[in-house]
């Protein structure tokens, strides 16, 4: 993450001019060089979209939305660390080749240790006003919560330190502590994104784009707070088959509750409303043009349909309100749906290149999986197996007529099963037959993908024995523009922005928790008291909006009268709609699915076939005991450092390890 201010670049190497131990007076002799110092802390963080290669976080190649053929068979070492993970390879003495692996944790803790100091000394500087002390508290206590929301994502309950600004030479008996149960971790780290949210700014000028706002304080506690009521970490079958033997040894104490809490779901749902609420975000849209691709006819789901948005799906393209956002055709900087984001450069180069074709200069091979595929909706609502019957849906034949919407072009001759689906699809996977435009170069403009074997970019014409091939015979594609290249005169790429939060998921986030409410339950956030139900409209009114703007008729009568349908609804939802968003892996896991995603075979299409009739088959990509992934209730966490434990005696290992 970087949150320093753009025109302060020297505030991005802060250590450099001030030591931790033996400057520190230096550092808060004035404000400036507090900020400095405290911007240097929030440097300290990885680039959020670092997800795929030399991955900090296990990320969409550890789950069933990515795959990847680079392995340790290839002979340099996979750098992959989410398929390290999914293949069981990650271990406490193990976290992947390269400088940066999943072992991150020393790194969020002396994040924590700057915060603590600058919390410390806070009143130190002479010149300090008022209204500076409250905004560095308010960024400071932010990046501290954010250093723990990390930790507890991906390493289940931190130890927590507080304020306390831990000594340097001391004996271990004075480091030794227990890890807090998950439920007390999780109210400290909400708890300081609440102090956070009440002294931090609520909008930042242009040239701070990327600095957090009161908004993306609210808005992560809200995410914290439904994965918190899940079943993972709620109580019930799940939590006790995953937890139910793990237990604090000084008290005896689960250290995940094995009691059913339905009030967390109110807590969710009052969260995602505080958002709501403050008026500052809504779903980015673009109207519609000569280009935009006709609604479908015959939809009858929802009487609303064909009203104008926010009513209907009417009045904007579909395909340019969901792609522009990634793509960098948006300006990110005042798009009303990012309440964080940030440019990256991780984004523009390792992921862009990572699935543009091979002919064009790409890798070919960041890799989607066909249950992905499988998951998007026909453009009229229905699901494939629903199209089916009337043969709106195919595998077998290929399309007659070229499309074009909103300057996309499909292509007459693509594969039947990419026909007639919704406007996401076309906007994030890149299939055989997709069509990549190129467009800031005079050569190779509009180029057709051709993942035939000995096809341009497949793994014959690759050559064989090169990972640089789509193994599923998809990639990911929403983030890249139409004017990208790699190669050619006057290549180049359209700067792109990282979505940390966005107010999607917001609401979906309501959505999902009114839909597993049974009861009324009243909740104080703050100084705000909110009551809440299973209100079926409340529930309708937020989830049609995300997929009315994906050009999709509302849900019908009875997702919306069951629970169960409706929350099987939410979950392709979320699953389309984040796509590569760094949220599936969190997602399988809290709702206690995780097992059954990872034993569903991760098919695609048969990169060895060199014609339509033996490409076009779902096959298991590789025959690799690398690619071979690993089932095991372990894997909801990384594991923690054997070194840090060898050092901290009372600290217990996440289950499994």
């Amino acid at each position: 993450m970087s949150l320093a201010v753009t025109s302060c670049n020297d505030y991005l190497n802060i250590d450099e001019y001030f030591d931790d131990e033996f400057q520190i007076d230096s550092a808060f002799s004035s404000t400036r060089n507090m900020e400095a110092y405290m911007w240097g802390a929030a440097a300290m963080f990885l680039d959020e979209s670092s997800t795929i290669r030399f991955a900090h976080t296990p990320g969409p190649m550890a789950t069933d939305e990515g795959f990847n053929g680079l392995t340790n068979a290839n002979g340099s070492g996979n750098i992959y660390h989410g398929m390290d993970f999914a293949t069981g390879r990650i271990t406490p003495d193990f976290y992947g080749e390269g400088a940066t692996n999943l072992n991150q944790w020393g790194r969020y803790y002396k994040i924590i240790r700057k915060a603590n100091t600058i919390l410390q000394n806070i009143d130190k500087p002479k010149d300090l006003t008022n209204a500076s002390r409250a905004r560095i508290e308010g960024y400071t206590r932010f990046i501290r919560a954010y250093a723990y929301y990390y930790l507890i994502l991906d390493y289940g309950p931190p130890i927590l330190v507080g304020d306390e600004l831990v000594n340097t030479n001391e004996e271990i008996a004075y480091y030794d502590r227990e890890r807090p149960t998950y439920d007390e971790a999780m109210e400290y780290i909400c708890g300081e994104f609440e102090k956070a949210a009440v002294l931090m700014p609520t909008e930042v000028g242009i040239l701070d784009f990327g600095k957090p706002t009161k908004g993306a304080a609210l808005a992560l506690v809200a995410r914290l707070r439904l994965i918190h009521a899940s079943p993972l970490f709620n109580g019930g079958p799940v939590a006790n088959s995953y937890f139910g033997s793990w237990t604090r040894q000084s008290d005896g104490a689960h250290y995940v509750s094995q009691v059913y809490d339905e009030k967390r779901w109110a807590v969710a749902a009052a969260a995602a409303k505080r958002v709501i609420d403050l008026g500052k975000y809504k779903l980015h849209t673009a109207e519609a043009d000569e280009l935009t691709a006709p609604l479908p006819k015959g939809v009858t789901s929802d009487p609303n349909f064909y009203n104008t948005y926010p009513n209907g799906a009417g009045g904007i393209d579909a395909f340019r309100s969901y792609s522009d956002i990634f793509t960098g055709e948006e300006y990110a900087a005042v798009n009303p749906e990012f309440i964080w984001a940030r440019n990256t450069v991780y984004l523009n180069t390792t992921i862009n290149q990572g699935s543009f074709p091979p002919s064009l200069g790409g890798w070919g091979r960041f890799c989607v999986t066909q249950k992905v595929v499988d998951a998007y909706l026909m453009d009229d609502g229905r699901t494939k197996e629903e199209a089916s019957s009337d043969g709106y849906y195919s595998e077998t034949g290929f399309t007659t007529q070229t499309r074009r919407f909103a300057g996309y072009p499909l292509n007459a001759g693509v594969y039947n099963m990419y026909a007639n689906r919704e406007m996401r699809f076309y906007a994030s996977v890149g299939f055989n037959g997709a069509v990549w435009q190129n467009l800031s170069v005079v050569s190779k403009t509009n180029h057709v993908a051709d993942y035939f074997y000995q096809g341009a970019d497949g793994r014959g014409g690759v050559t064989a024995s090169s990972p640089n091939y789509p193994i599923t015979g998809y990639v990911i594609k929403k983030y890249n523009h139409p004017m990208d290249a790699l190669t050619g005169t006057g290549n180049r790429r359209i700067d792109k922005a990282y979505s940390i939060i966005r107010y999607a998921e917001i609401l979906l986030i309501y959505a999902e928790a009114l839909n597993n409410l049974t009861g009324s339950h009243t909740v104080q956030l703050g100084d705000q008291s909110y009551t809440v139900n299973r209100n079926v409209e409340e529930i309708k009114s937020s989830f049609n909006l995300v997929r009315y703007r994906a050009g999709l008729p509302g849900l019908k009568s009875a997702e919306l009268n069951n629970p169960e349908l409706m929350q099987d609804a939410i979950e392709r939802e979320r699953m389309v709609e984040f796509l590569w968003e760094n949220l599936r892996y969190y997602d399988v896991r809290r709702w206690g699915i995780y097992e059954d995603t990872e034993r569903e075979p991760m098919s695609g299409m048969n990169p060895d076939g060199a014609t339509a009739d033996t490409y076009y088959r779902r096959v298991i990509p590789g025959s690799s005991s690398f690619l071979k992934r690993e089932v095991n209730k372990k894997l909801v966490w990384i594991p923690i450092p054997r070194a840090e434990l060898r050092r901290l005696p009372s600290v217990s290992q996440n289950p499994g390890y």
